[in-house]
């Protein structure tokens, strides 16, 4: 069940509240029966770095995406390419 935080427009005392997303919003605050606001509040879940979302929905049979390089000497692929042997980098 979501959390849901209220600020009453009176008191000003900011209230969370465990409720279904099929309850009714609450409208009065405990503490002195004033209007209540419903706050819209940042969630504490974030998605950093690699991980499932990032390379878990890949397709596997996409080629690797790499840059050319510029020197036309070069030998060796890009530090970035996976799959050396077949990379467009690596002439």
């Amino acid at each position: 069940m979501p959390i849901y935080e209220y600020e009453c427009q009176e008191c000003k005392k900011v209230t969370e509240e465990w409720q279904s997303m099929s309850e009714e919003p609450l409208t009065t605050c405990s503490a002195c029966e004033g209007e209540l606001k419903k706050l819209i509040s940042s969630s504490s879940f974030q998605l950093k770095g690699g991980g499932w979302y990032a390379d878990g929905y890949t397709s596997s049979n996409s080629a690797p995406k790499c840059t050319p390089k510029s020197d036309s000497k070069a030998a060796s692929p890009a530090p970035s390419c996976k799959n050396a042997a077949s990379c467009p980098c690596a002439s």
